[in-house]
């Protein structure tokens, strides 16, 4: 039985999502039945992201410049005691989470799932060309029947999590990485199409290999003379 929640965003100078951000967590929040801790990890932020949390988020900083590292840390700091009853998740400081995120999760949980990997959608393609959101959505949905991983959109059981030594200090790819070790030790996922968050569909990331570069890649492809812009 699950009796508690906690939620870890890292963030790296995200002082203008943050609040809509916390807000999307808030509404989920209130739609389930346990309580939920939301564990901010401020990395190396140069900006006004500290002034933006409310009273009922934690919050600590860190001066790492790495997003495994900040979703490792945010665990360490507030669930290093958490057991079986208590259910993780994560997404990122530039997303949106559905109402509907927490309570679709710990339904999961309470059937015997150990992972819940949802999808994420782009919540608004104005920095983007339509050649470039057509094939992203046309290769999402290809891709989706293997298994999709996102960092802003993960969810998993205390004891699952501790078991496989949780997030690794890694750059990038820290999410799918982490899936495959627990993946391989023998954890129930499930792939949700109902586990919905929305992101930022920005031209430039904060992870090294991010969202960001893949769909500048997928811009190269299908647009290979438009020159890039340097927007955050």
């Amino acid at each position: 039985m699950i009796a508690r929640v906690l939620v870890v965003v890292p963030v790296r100078d995200e002082e203008r999502l943050l609040r809509a951000c916390l807000t999307a967590l808030a509404r989920a929040a209130e739609r389930v039945d346990v309580p939920v801790r939301i564990q901010l990890v401020l990395d190396a932020c140069t900006d006004a992201s500290a002034r933006v949390p409310t009273s009922n988020v934690e919050v600590m900083e860190i001066d790492e410049r790495n997003v495994g590292a900040a979703r490792s840390l945010g665990f360490a700091e507030t669930g290093a005691t958490c057991g079986p009853e208590t259910w993780f998740a994560t997404t990122d400081a530039d997303s949106e989470v559905d109402d509907s995120w927490l309570r679709a999760q710990l339904g999961y949980a309470r059937n015997g799932t150990d992972v819940v990997a949802g999808i994420v959608g782009v919540r608004s393609w104005a920095d983007q060309a339509a050649a470039t959101r057509r094939a992203y959505e046309k290769q999402y949905r290809t891709t989706r029947a293997h298994g999709h991983v996102h960092g802003a959109n993960l969810g998993f059981r205390a004891d699952t999590y501790w078991r496989i030594g949780g997030f690794r200090h890694l750059h990038t790819g820290e999410d799918i990485e982490m899936a495959a070790r627990m993946i391989a030790a023998g954890a129930r996922v499930t792939w949700a199409d109902d586990v919905v968050v929305t992101t930022s569909a920005r031209r430039i990331g904060r992870a090294p290999h991010g969202f960001a570069d893949h769909l500048r890649r997928i811009e190269r492809v299908v647009n290979p003379h438009r020159k890039e812009s340097r927007s955050a």
